[in-house]
């Protein structure tokens, strides 16, 4: 399933590659590729095969699972679709609380004492996820890990949920995406090697 998830991120266009302007992620790391995961609600065929494999994940990792909570923004869309698949209810956590209204950074059902599961459009750094399963915990909730489309597999994402003793499994990764890559010429392999060295470097 991995290897049809990278070819999915592929055939629309959501991995970009500029070795000269390079792109700038929410942890401020400048990195020559860009995975724009947002891109698979507009392909309806290829979000059910997005949605069959996050369900398909999820009842095999994280069987207990009780709420479905979304990270905003990129990861409520994702949510949605699991939470109705699966008939589960569902969460979204903000970045920060709400400033004004009822203040909340948690919106949807209760999660106290629910096992929930966080979705993710895409992990680089772990920095956002950390911050929405804390979030989580401190309303109540049993946190069993993360579930996200792609991740760069940086070392500090590992050492990050490591340190947290928190689990993360992805539908596909760098490493799965380039060499899909190399089958479609999608990307050069010059490119391929940037991507790899910059990985590599952090």
């Amino acid at each position: 399933m991995s290897n049809s998830i990278s070819e999915i991120l592929l055939s629309i266009g959501a991995v970009k590659i500029n070795t000269d302007e390079k792109f700038t992620w929410a942890s401020g790391i400048l990195s020559p590729i860009y995975c724009d995961n947002r891109k698979i609600i507009g392909f309806p065929e290829k979000r059910a095969q997005m949605v069959e494999a996050f369900v398909a994940s999820i009842k095999e990792h994280f069987p207990e699972v009780e709420v479905i909570a979304g990270t905003a923004t990129a990861g409520i869309p994702h949510a949605a679709f699991i939470a109705q698949e699966m008939m589960l209810p569902m969460v979204y956590v903000r970045g920060e609380k709400k400033a004004h209204g009822a203040g909340k950074q948690i919106e949807g059902c209760e999660v106290d004492g629910k096992k929930t599961v966080v979705i993710e459009d895409l992990l680089s750094t772990g920095g956002s996820s950390l911050k929405a399963v804390n979030a989580l915990k401190e309303s109540g909730a049993e946190v069993l890990g993360v579930s996200a489309i792609f991740s760069y597999e940086l070392q500090k994402l590992k050492d990050s949920f490591g340190a947290k003793s928190l689990e993360y499994y992805t539908l596909t990764n760098l490493d799965e995406l380039l060499e899909e890559s190399k089958k479609s010429n999608a990307i050069s392999k010059e490119q391929v090697e940037v991507v790899k060295a910059f990985r590599d470097s952090l």
